[in-house]
């Protein structure tokens, strides 16, 4: 429920425009909007600008209401069912919160023009999301991730959502910050600090996911806010100060340490749980099937939300019988099967590379070729079989977040040979697996074939099936580390 806070003072909106291009007066509808306070299950009360209110009006981002913040996971996590939208207005918040800090410390006074600038990306941060985009962009790659597609972008911002920020001075300016390295122009030195509270290594956008995600997935982790009060600047960038009058703080390091420890379990646990992964494969292959035949166009999910595209595909694939019958089998959660494992452990960086390039990059149709090939060696109908593998270029970013250890010393966090954290970093590179999963229905002798099939994957992949064998020990955490 929100309500009006009358006490809000709206900045001022820049005199930045886009050249050739007017502004726009404000509707009726837009001069009565005021700042509002709005309830949320994570942060409590946010409070938001009436410039703020009148963005997410938008048709753009009301959009990202129907567009869940974990894709598939809701499979898994009943209760994860939360929203980009939900999102967006806790990474705004947490960045005014960053600001906050930043300034009552002392560190860094920022100008009003700054705050809005940097409030305003981290709002629309996620603008170019689609439905199930991470499963899309960065597990199946049918198309570039939603931070690297100009196109994309320029599509979310030719509306209403391009006008109001046309009319608040800020359209190419948040424009520049979306695309970052991305852009025509290289950003100012200023801006990379500017950019780093919404979009560095550790920041606003990663503080309200982690939180968020492990409450609405049920998981009892959190992170203590006083982290807020370790944010500095340092060389021109965003960074964290571990250091109080040249004293190294060890309490400082374990919060932070607890970050990683977070951003770890969430992976293991939510992101690359085996029922999620199963899942987006599915809905995947049945979208490159579509894809593939002419159905469905991949720049038509810039307008839906998920249920709608989940609709409009099953609609557009009527005569297709094995995209019907991965999307029914979503549907009831008949999710496919695990038949063929592939590790991380004994593998070369060269057959890594090998597996990146055939079937993360899909090098010449390779992943296709090798699905169509495993379902001819049993009979099985195209689609039931699917290989999945994401990149093994997996690292905990987080790790390196630039740390402040005394007055004139400074280095990244992983470097600093610390048990854990090295520990972290190398259980989070285990996390790996190159999966081929199978319907679960492979007809009679279902165990026999299932046998079959994993032989016929070992052969195929020249790859041994680590699907019997348990985490190495030198996974687990030693029992004092940390302590």
């Amino acid at each position: 429920m929100s309500k009006p806070v009358k006490t809000f003072t709206t900045p001022k909106p820049s005199s930045k425009r886009l050249s050739g291009k007017s502004s726009s007066r404000l509707s009726p509808r837009a001069k009565t909007i005021r700042a509002k306070t709005i309830r949320d299950a994570v942060h409590g009360d946010m409070t938001f600008s009436a410039a703020e209110v009148r963005l997410l009006d938008t048709q753009a981002m009301q959009r990202l209401r129907g567009i869940k913040q974990l894709g598939l996971s809701h499979l898994v996590y009943p209760s994860a069912m939360h929203t980009r939208f939900e999102h967006s207005l806790g990474a705004c918040h947490l960045a005014g919160k960053i600001i906050e800090s930043l300034e009552q410390r002392g560190v860094h006074r920022f100008t009003e023009d700054e705050r809005q600038r940097i409030r305003t990306v981290a709002l629309l941060h996620d603008i170019t999301h689609v439905p199930f985009g991470h499963t899309f962009e960065d597990e199946r790659r049918i198309a570039p991730r939603h931070d690297a597609d100009i196109q994309r972008l320029d599509t979310m911002l030719s509306g209403d959502l391009g006008e109001e920020l046309e009319r608040q001075g800020l359209l190419t300016t948040v424009r520049s910050h979306l695309l970052g390295e991305l852009g025509e122009t290289p950003l100012a030195r200023d801006d990379d600090f500017i950019r780093d509270i919404f979009a560095g290594t550790i920041c606003a956008d990663l503080l309200d996911y982690l939180r968020r995600d492990a409450r609405f997935c049920g998981l009892t982790v959190d992170y203590d806010d006083r982290l807020l009060a370790l944010f500095t600047r340092l060389g021109g960038r965003l960074a964290l100060d571990l250091q109080r009058h040249g004293l190294f703080r060890h309490d400082a390091l374990s919060e932070v340490v607890h970050v990683l420890r977070m951003r770890y379990l969430l992976t293991e646990r939510v992101y690359f749980h085996h029922a999620k992964i199963a899942a987006g494969a599915m809905l995947s292959k049945a979208l490159e099937m579509a894809i593939a035949a002419g159905r469905f166009a991949y720049a038509e999910l810039f307008a839906l939300r998920d249920d709608a595209f989940l609709h409009v595909l099953r609609e557009r694939t009527v005569g297709l019988p094995e995209v019907q019958r991965l999307l029914s089998a979503l549907a009831t959660r008949q999710l496919y099967k695990p038949v063929f494992r592939a590790s991380r452990d004994g593998l070369t960086e060269s057959e890594l590379d090998r597996l990146k390039r055939q079937f993360y990059d899909n090098a010449g149709g390779a992943r296709e070729q090798m699905e169509a090939a495993l379902c001819d060696d049993l009979g099985l109908p195209a689609g039931s079989v699917i290989v999945y593998c994401p990149s093994p270029d997996m690292a905990l970013k987080e790790a390196h977040v630039t740390v402040q250890l005394s007055e004139h010393e400074s280095a990244q966090l992983s470097s600093l040979a610390h048990p854990e954290i090295e520990t972290l970093l190398l259980r989070h590179r285990q996390l790996w697996r190159l999966v081929v999963l199978a319907t679960p229905d492979l007809g009679r002798h279902a165990a026999k074939r299932h046998r079959i099939l994993t032989r016929c994957c070992e052969a195929r992949l020249a790859l041994p099936d680590r699907s019997g064998e348990g985490p190495s020990s030198l996974l687990f955490f030693p029992a004092n580390v940390g302590k």
